[in-house]
């Protein structure tokens, strides 16, 4: 029996595990217009190893220091509350803050940043990916 993965941040490393299995892309990566990030630079997202662990998500990437996120914050603050568009679909996002998105804009050497779904959105369909 294989184990099935699940991806956490969208393009990401994949994990296995019940554990996993609810946070199944509930993070992306946006570029600076807030499009989900696919094809070119955001391959190197693959290259992203996440972990769970004690109510954090880890991710660690060649050549970065590990970044810790937690998982289960209450999403209360409508000043980081964005709209992504993955595809054609906007969707109700919420921002990580400064420390992620230098992060992964460091490690995809281009301007970016690591939204969460909103717990509240509207269901929408992923493309492809």
């Amino acid at each position: 029996m294989t184990e099935t993965f699940y991806h956490p941040v969208a393009q990401c490393g994949g994990i296995g595990g019940a554990a996993a299995a609810q946070y199944d892309r509930r993070w992306l990566v946006v570029d600076q217009d807030g499009a989900l990030l696919t094809g070119g630079r955001s391959g190197a997202l693959r290259d992203v190893e996440i972990g769970i662990k004690f109510g954090y998500l880890v991710l660690r990437a060649p050549g970065m220091l590990r970044l810790d996120i937690p998982m289960d914050v209450i999403e209360d603050d409508d000043s980081v509350r964005r709209l992504a568009r993955i595809g054609a679909q906007q969707v109700d996002v919420v921002d990580e803050g400064d420390l992620a998105a230098t992060w992964f804009s460091t490690f995809l050497d281009q301007p970016c940043r690591l939204v969460k779904v909103h717990p509240e959105a509207p269901e929408f369909s992923w493309p492809e990916l």
